[in-house]
């Protein structure tokens, strides 16, 4: 470590660099961690920080309820506070490593030194105090690989402060990358302390304790700290503050001190989706259910009846906030199901060679539902008022909804591979005539782009029967009126939707895919556009209720999606 940071030190008088070396050796215990390291030569990553905790009986105290708050999948940034130097990162990089192997840790580059350690620390100059373009670079691309990266902000351990035992200055950088990377910060607060002495010497001269680290560590056997994870803090809120960043990073800071207190959160916050479940035991449910259809490149697709006890159906609730959250939807809940999925029938398309849900659609037997007199059950009815002239609509027909594909499956033909299913399904019940439901707009998009879409759709698929109406109606701008007047002609859907979509590139927006599906599906007079509502519950989003006449049906795409088994 000298050698390599120091090297001047030894153009010194052997009278001073031997002592001191002999210091150093016991200071750093170097007998018993080269020991240590022949020891467990070839152990690396996890199996080598779970020796070294192993070595020390040191041991970490997490709840449960914290444990949930640490996603399974995405891009996240993990904060911590930092008051021990060594054995705090170890066994954090350990407990999240439990939930999500593709974990690493911004460290100190002299643990780059370490070969078991190489694959999970994306090295920094603490000592230099200086972050090289590449070392950035690295960070940057590991976040936009969906991996969980650990930071700690203070870049140094813990000191003693009037207030106790606290980080100094947090560095800022980790909010800019953050930013840049449009990753969530998730606050973790450590417990524990170092010695007395070392506090004292940190006061008296700092060098003097970073010296004595080392030492620290051995002083830590056979102890357990606590830790707290709190909720996570999406980066688009922290955005919206009208604050500089020195501020935001005061108030994050303030934030994570808090969550070892128990204390109410500063910042708003957002609940993790649950963890995956087991996906030999869904495989076992499927294979139990209806199955409808294999695609071509053995995809599978299955009807699956609601079950309480389902572990399929939790993870399609986890799915589903994952998949509508990617697009600035979502419940904002860790799950995604509701007292209608009890009803529902679900299309499920299955990954037999991964054992993943790709994606589903629920189905409403709204015919049957009649037939019992529960027409409560109809979910889109808590969203529209309909007429009674939908009646007869209801009677032949079935709803359609909470359609996703799950992020990695995007781009994938995934969504036609659920349109064969939801064609096998009509092939076994011929008396459904139509389907409706609601089809969301995200809340993300800019208010412009939206009222055109919706204006789109209104000018070219409008319902004159006014079979539905919205309990809180989408309102187009008054001031885009006139524009929207003189963008389309009105008399010619190819051309019009054209400049739609080139006038929503100008936003960087697009059609959105079911909008496009839904529409170019049947004949003119086949899809209607009952009315657009804003969903309050559902991040805002603006849904669309969509009514489809499968008599109406194009040939084409009955010939793609009905009467034979993919």
């Amino acid at each position: 470590m000298i050698a390599s940071k120091s090297p001047q030190f030894f153009d010194k008088s052997p009278f001073i660099t031997r002592p001191t070396l002999s210091v150093l050796k016991r200071l750093f215990h170097e007998r018993e961690v080269n020991q240590f390291l022949e020891k467990n030569h070839g152990c690396v990553g996890f199996e080598f920080i779970d020796r070294v905790l192993d070595h020390f009986n040191f041991s970490y105290q997490v709840s449960q309820i914290d444990r949930r708050n640490i996603p399974a999948s995405g891009r996240v940034m993990i904060i911590a506070n930092h008051p021990l130097g060594a054995l705090d990162g170890l066994a954090l990089l350990r407990l999240i490593g439990e939930i999500r192997p593709d974990v690493k840790i911004v460290a100190n580059d002299l643990l780059m030194g370490f070969d078991g350690l190489k694959q999970r620390v994306l090295p920094v100059d603490n000592l230099g105090g200086k972050t090289g373009r590449q070392q950035l670079k690295a960070i940057m691309s590991c976040l936009h690989n969906e991996e969980a990266v650990i930071i700690f902000p203070a870049g140094e351990v813990s000191r003693m402060s009037p207030s106790g035992v606290k980080d100094q200055q947090w560095n800022q950088n980790y909010l800019k990358l953050a930013q840049k990377t449009n990753s969530p910060l998730l606050p973790v607060h450590i417990g524990g302390r170092n010695s007395m002495l070392f506090y004292t010497s940190s006061i008296l001269y700092r060098p003097l304790s970073t010296i004595q680290l080392a030492n620290e560590m051995f002083r830590q056997r056979n102890r357990k700290i606590p830790m707290q994870v709190g909720q996570a803090i999406p980066i688009q809120e922290l955005a919206k503050l009208p604050l500089s960043d020195k501020e935001k990073n005061k108030l994050v800071k303030r934030h994570l001190y808090r969550i070892a207190k128990g204390k109410k959160p500063l910042l708003k916050t957002e609940k993790t989706v649950e963890h995956p479940q087991n996906r030999q035991m869904i495989k076992q449910e499927l294979k139990v259910s209806e199955h409808l259809g294999s695609t071509k490149d053995n995809k599978q697709i299955y009807l699956v009846d609601y079950d309480p006890m389902s572990v399929t159906m939790k993870e399609i609730g986890r799915l589903r906030e994952i998949a509508f959250r990617k697009v600035g939807e979502g419940t904002g809940e860790r799950s995604d199901l509701d007292k209608f999925d009890q009803h529902y029938r679900h299309l499920i398309l299955w990954d037999e060679e991964e054992l993943e849900i790709v994606g589903a659609y629920r189905i409403g037997e709204v015919a049957r539902y009649m037939k019992e007199d529960k027409p409560n059950r109809i979910y889109s009815a808590e969203l529209f008022k309909y007429s009674c002239d939908m009646e007869p609509y209801f009677e032949q027909g079935i709803e359609l909804g909470r359609s996703f594909i799950q992020p990695k499956y995007w781009g994938k033909r995934s969504l036609d591979y659920l349109w064969y299913g939801i064609g096998a399904y009509l092939d076994k019940h011929p008396d459904i005539r139509y389907m409706f439901g609601p089809v969301s707009l995200s809340n993300s998009y800019p208010q412009v782009a939206k009222d055109f879409i919706v204006s789109f759709y209104t000018l070219y698929f409008a319902d004159k029967e006014h079979l539905a109406r919205s309990f809180t109606p989408y309102q187009v701008n008054a001031e885009h009126n006139d524009i929207i007047a003189n963008m389309f002609s009105g008399d010619d859907y190819e051309e019009d939707f054209r400049v739609l979509k080139e006038q929503l590139s100008h936003f960087g927006a697009s059609v959105p895919t079911l909008f496009k599906q839904y529409s170019e599906l049947c004949e003119p007079g086949g899809v209607r556009f009952l009315d657009f509502g804003v969903d309050a519950d559902f991040g805002y989003c603006v849904d669309g209720l969509v009514l489809v006449d499968l008599n109406t049906v194009k040939e084409a795409k009955n010939k793609r999606y009905r009467g034979h088994n993919q």
